[in-house]
């Protein structure tokens, strides 16, 4: 049975999962930190920060389920992406560090937590606008000479690539102000609720920019999203998503809270699907596929077993916090 099965693809979907499920939890995570600076020392940012508290360390599970992934069932895209994005990978980690550091000692330290506020905020807009330009600089392309990167220093830092930093920050943001929306009251939801429209409005413009530039970044984004029959499928895509963003505006302005951040992780959904279109069966875009990449079946059959115990769990666990955890909040905690 395991033996038709393609374990390669298996895996592929596998990380794929763990990146999308990191961006949706640690994304309304990490939009809380940029949203921080809008929002009024004292209870205001406490109630934000309690709304995260129980769930936030948890949600970067998935990141080291999607590094480690990669590594482990494709060491050689492993090989080639590492050193052409070690710069802003680096700096993600750095922010999320600076990020992580700071959502405990704002607590303990009260005295200096102007200051730690600020890591809080800058922490968060760092690792997200690094996500963004990595993610940026991957789909316009890495050169790749037989099994290694052959590209300078800098070749991840392009107008493109920030373009996509810039609106992953502002998609996150959107997250976390829905986020606020559905956790939190009064004048905190309010603004929360301000924040959304226009978050969603930068959000979707980012969206129709990135879609509008990436099927010329490659030859093959253009054939998968416009040769026919598959443009049939391709075309629902942006379709789905701008009826994603009118029901947005319609519960938005309908005063609903859990529907506006259930359309958002929608978005992201369609965003991701969007991004699956154009780049696979490569995992290094026009120059490596999942096939040539892969380990060998053994390694990847031996990672599958422990996988199929550990993501259940994993997951399990996750539903079950957030559970626990699914009220409204204010500055003194759930209630």
């Amino acid at each position: 049975m395991i033996a038709s099965i393609d374990l390669t693809v298996v895996w592929a979907f596998v990380i794929a999962f763990a990146v999308f499920a990191y961006v949706v939890m640690d994304g309304f995570d990490l939009g809380i930190g940029i949203l921080f600076p809008t929002l009024r020392p004292g209870p205001e940012r406490d109630t934000a920060m309690n709304s995260v508290a129980p769930v936030w360390d948890g949600n970067e599970t998935w990141l080291v389920l999607g590094g480690g992934g990669l590594f482990a069932a494709f060491p050689l895209a492993y090989a080639v992406i590492l050193p052409a994005l070690y710069a802003p990978i680096v700096a993600m980690l750095l922010g999320l560090v600076f990020r992580g550091v700071a959502f405990e000692f704002r607590w303990r330290d009260p005295r200096h937590r102007a200051l730690w506020d600020v890591a809080f905020a800058g922490g968060s807009v760092v690792a997200a606008l690094a996500q963004g330009i990595a993610l940026g600089a991957l789909l316009q392309g890495i050169r790749v000479e037989g099994r290694a990167y052959a590209g300078g220093w800098w070749d991840w830092l392009t107008p493109f690539s920030v373009m996509v930093g810039i609106g992953l920050v502002c998609a996150y943001a959107l997250l976390g102000a829905t986020w606020l929306v559905m956790r939190s009251e009064g004048a905190l939801r309010d603004k929360a609720r301000r924040l959304s429209f226009w978050l969603a409005g930068a959000t979707l413009a980012a969206i129709a920019a990135v879609s509008a530039a990436t099927p010329f970044l490659e030859g093959k984004y253009w054939e998968r999203w416009f040769a026919m029959p598959g443009v049939l499928l391709t075309a629902q895509v942006p379709l789905l998503v701008a009826v994603a963003a009118w029901a947005f505006y319609r519960q938005l302005r309908g005063g609903a809270d859990r529907a506006p951040f259930l359309i958002a992780l929608g978005l992201f959904l369609l965003s991701f699907a969007g991004l699956g279109i154009s780049i696979f069966p490569d995992v290094v875009p026009g120059r490596i596929t999942i096939w040539q990449a892969a380990a060998p079946p053994a390694s990847q059959i031996f990672m599958l077993v422990g996988a199929s115990v550990l993501i259940p769990v994993i997951l399990l666990y996750t539903a079950y916090s957030y559970w626990v955890f699914r009220g409204k909040v204010d500055a003194a905690g759930y209630h």
